[in-house]
């Protein structure tokens, strides 16, 4: 079963992934993989979503796909319980995961039956395609990407920090844009997409 939670923040809906999961996350291990934060100013998220991990019980295995040879990422990716891919700039994410291979790599374990964890580039590079977040991040980051075709893991366009400080005025623009030529998935930072097989389910979290 095809199986993915879908996040703007994880650290802001950490709490629901244990339900999602349907099992005890303590000592359960993660591939963390924090690649698409290397083109960015602020890093925060990073360090937030580990430590909303750590709370969970988990072990964090962390991963830049970017300093990694294909072995270490084949290994660190089938060994581990859960994948995860933090924010920061989704093309130079994109970049990195078909230089690597780890794109084709990740798309075996989540159809394995693997959960792939995803927080905002992380979420959009499960799309189709992600040419309609240019506005969000700076493509220009990713000099090599030769198209923007991604791992097509769903058939909609997760949108995320719809609603939230900075980036509210850019998503609003962006659906303006696309909402009549792509389906389009706005979440806020409190919103997850739970994706199982077919099944699509955007989630709130309890004090919402």
């Amino acid at each position: 079963m095809r199986k993915l939670f879908l996040s703007s923040s994880f650290k802001d809906v950490a709490a629901l992934l244990a339900d999602f999961a349907n099992e005890d996350l303590n000592g359960k291990t993660v591939t963390f993989i924090p690649t698409a934060s290397n083109m960015e100013a602020v890093t925060f998220y990073v360090g937030s979503a580990r430590k909303a991990f750590i709370k969970l019980g988990m072990v964090v295995d962390e991963l830049d796909v970017s300093k990694a040879d294909f072995h270490l990422i084949t290994e660190k990716l089938n060994r581990n319980n859960y994948i995860y891919v933090s924010g920061g700039n989704t093309f130079y994410l994109l970049q990195e995961l078909k230089r690597t291979g780890a794109d084709k790599e990740i798309i075996n374990q989540i159809e394995k039956g693997k959960i792939y964890i995803g927080e905002s580039a992380g979420s959009i590079v499960m799309a189709p395609d992600i040419e309609y977040v240019k506005m969000l991040d700076d493509s220009e980051k990713a000099s090599n990407l030769e198209t923007f075709s991604a791992l097509n893991m769903v058939d909609f366009y997760p949108l995320p920090h719809f609603t939230n400080f900075p980036f509210k005025k850019t998503v609003e623009r962006i659906i303006d844009k696309y909402h009549s030529l792509l389906k389009l998935s706005p979440i806020s930072n409190s919103q997850v997409i739970f994706v199982e097989d077919d099944n699509v389910m955007v989630v709130n979290t309890p004090n919402v």
